[in-house]
């Protein structure tokens, strides 16, 4: 066609296609590990993660992704493994055929070398163990295995996709340090479609553990927020009376709002990843279109009591703290109103008190004026009785006359010119 393709037109759209889900059928094992940079560390490295994966694809002798690759899948020994990179974190799924006689057995985690585990760039996040089985014809069966393998009080069990497959899991991590999730497929449950199960169970867990880290974010600022709720109430108060200065009170308000907004800007990442990451929770969770299995909590039962409580923590904890930076705002506006007409009233006290002395100042400089005419016209009456003292004495006049004389004239020409240069400035 004679169009120019957007330059990121095939790239976005093979994006829909870059993370497959993995194809498997019962019995099968699936190894999960997710890895996230130490919360505080400086941004993610790619190149970090990227080079950690090729080592783990060295020992195997699998080829490299290639270049600005956020995914990645093949054949490691035994093992299909799936790698991809999502924004704050790092997966490895890796999924082997048929079942170990130990149901869980931590072995298996062992497709991950501890010595390339210890280099990892970043710290665990979760990691997974899912036991995936045929699923028995006597649900009874099925039951008795989950009360051995997993804690009753905390166990979710439900039939998924339709009655096709029952999944399980206690969300509680085993002694190895693992979390455990088993899935009974049926006989007509497909390839992809129990890849897709044990995929959702993975996220379940991940975007879980990911976002509670807000939840921990919000514990701990808390009681920070709790002593300067109460600090702005007593500095509202101080306003409200009027016992300390406007001046100081502002200062300590401007500082209180500063701190808050600082806390904000710290929480509002990591507090809007929280909602981000428990949409996804909710959607996989609803994507597995639960039915109760042999009167067990489903998933969603779980989710509501157990999870629900922390991420409502989370919001009220974002909304209190949007809340108290208002209330600092607000506040502060206020007490700068009030700084300003104080300010004000001072301002104008100050001239009034500036007019006082320009009105002194100025009969002050008119009695001056008075004195330098007669001072002037002292020294001028002299200078011209000298100049006209000859004609005096040719015209037969006394020198006191002369004087006499002479004193109206200068004394008012003294008194014009004195005016005048006044009035010039």
């Amino acid at each position: 066609m004679p169009l120019t393709d957007h330059p990121l037109r095939y790239q976005l759209a093979n994006e829909l296609h870059a993370r497959p889900f993995p194809a498997l059928t019962a019995p099968a094992t699936v190894v999960f590990l997710a890895i996230k940079r130490p919360d505080g560390a400086v941004a993610r490295d790619r190149a970090a993660d990227v080079a950690h994966l090729v080592s783990l694809l060295d020992r195997h002798g699998a080829p490299h992704p290639q270049p600005g690759a956020t995914h990645w899948s093949g054949q490691i020994g035994r093992h299909q493994l799936k790698w991809e990179s999502h924004t704050e974190f790092v997966t490895y799924t890796a999924i082997s055929e048929g079942l170990t006689g130990r149901p869980f057995d931590p072995a298996e985690f062992d497709v991950f070398p501890a010595g390339w585990l210890d280099t990892a760039p970043g710290v665990r996040m979760t990691s997974i163990l899912v036991r995936v089985a045929p699923r028995p014809a006597d649900g009874a069966e099925i039951a008795a295995r989950l009360d051995d393998w997993f804690v009753p009080e905390s166990l979710a069990a439900a039939h998924v996709l339709d009655d096709e497959a029952v999944v399980a899991g206690d969300f509680r991590i085993d002694p190895a340090g693992h979390m455990r999730f088993a899935v009974f497929a049926g006989a007509e449950l497909g390839a992809r479609r129990t890849g897709r199960i044990v995929q959702r169970l993975c996220e379940i867990e991940t975007y879980r553990a990911m976002s509670m880290l807000g939840f921990a974010r919000a514990r701990d600022i808390n009681p920070r927020m709790g002593g300067m709720d109460r600090e702005l109430t007593a500095l509202i108060g101080a306003m409200a009376d009027g016992a300390t200065r406007a001046e100081a009170t502002l200062d300590r308000l401007l500082a209180v709002a500063a701190e808050l907004e600082n806390m904000g800007a710290q929480a509002a990442f990591r507090f809007g990843a929280t909602a981000a990451y428990e949409a996804i929770v909710l959607e996989r969770i609803d994507l597995l279109r639960e039915v109760k299995f042999r009167g067990r909590q489903s998933f969603t039962e779980f989710v509501t009591r157990r999870y629900d409580p922390a991420m409502r923590t989370v919001r009220s904890t974002e909304a209190r703290l949007a809340k108290l930076a208002d209330r600092a705002i607000r506040a502060g506006e206020l007490l700068q109103t009030r700084v300003d007409v104080e300010r004000s009233a001072q301002n104008q006290k100050l001239l009034e008190s500036m007019d006082r002395r320009a009105d002194a100042q100025l009969r002050l400089q008119k009695t001056v004026e008075g004195l330098s005419v007669v001072a002037i016209s002292y020294y001028a009456v002299s200078l011209v009785a000298y100049l006209a003292m000859p004609l005096a004495y040719m015209a037969g006049l006394d020198k006191t006359w002369l004087t006499a004389l002479i004193v109206p004239p200068v004394v008012l020409s003294v008194w014009l010119l004195v005016r005048r240069i006044r009035r010039l400035h």
